[in-house]
């Protein structure tokens, strides 16, 4: 039996994607695995299964810039004020205080990357 292969899906059905850039503020360095767990942590714990699975968030590793202590996370375009919402409820990473912001929201990573982690 040959196997055929799977249609793409439209364009109008396809999961709109934001990229929201994000800062965290600190006495001393953290880590982009250090943030990227506390913030998925304070996710699951503010939107549950249900929402995180809904909303796609997704922690983008190769855009983190340890000098700046910027990131970027991928959401679904419809879940991005959530995701602002949850990063001004981490206040504690590595037993220290901490101020995670949100910085600005892109359509493209390049275009979220040039401006808000770059800039």
């Amino acid at each position: 039996m040959a196997q055929t292969k799977a249609k793409p899906l439209l364009p109008t059905l396809r999961e709109r994607k934001r990229y929201l850039a994000f800062e965290v503020q600190s006495e001393t360095p953290i880590s982009g695995t250090e943030a990227q767990s506390q913030i998925l942590a304070e996710a699951y714990r503010f939107l549950g299964e249900l929402d995180m699975a809904e909303a796609g968030i997704w922690y983008i590793d190769e855009k983190w810039d340890a000098k700046k202590q910027r990131g970027i996370f991928r959401v679904a375009d419809t879940h991005l004020d959530k995701l602002r919402a949850v990063l001004t409820l981490v206040d504690r990473m590595k037993n220290q205080e901490v101020l995670v912001r949100s910085i600005g929201a892109s359509g493209m990573i390049s275009t979220a990357a040039e401006r808000y982690i770059a800039g």
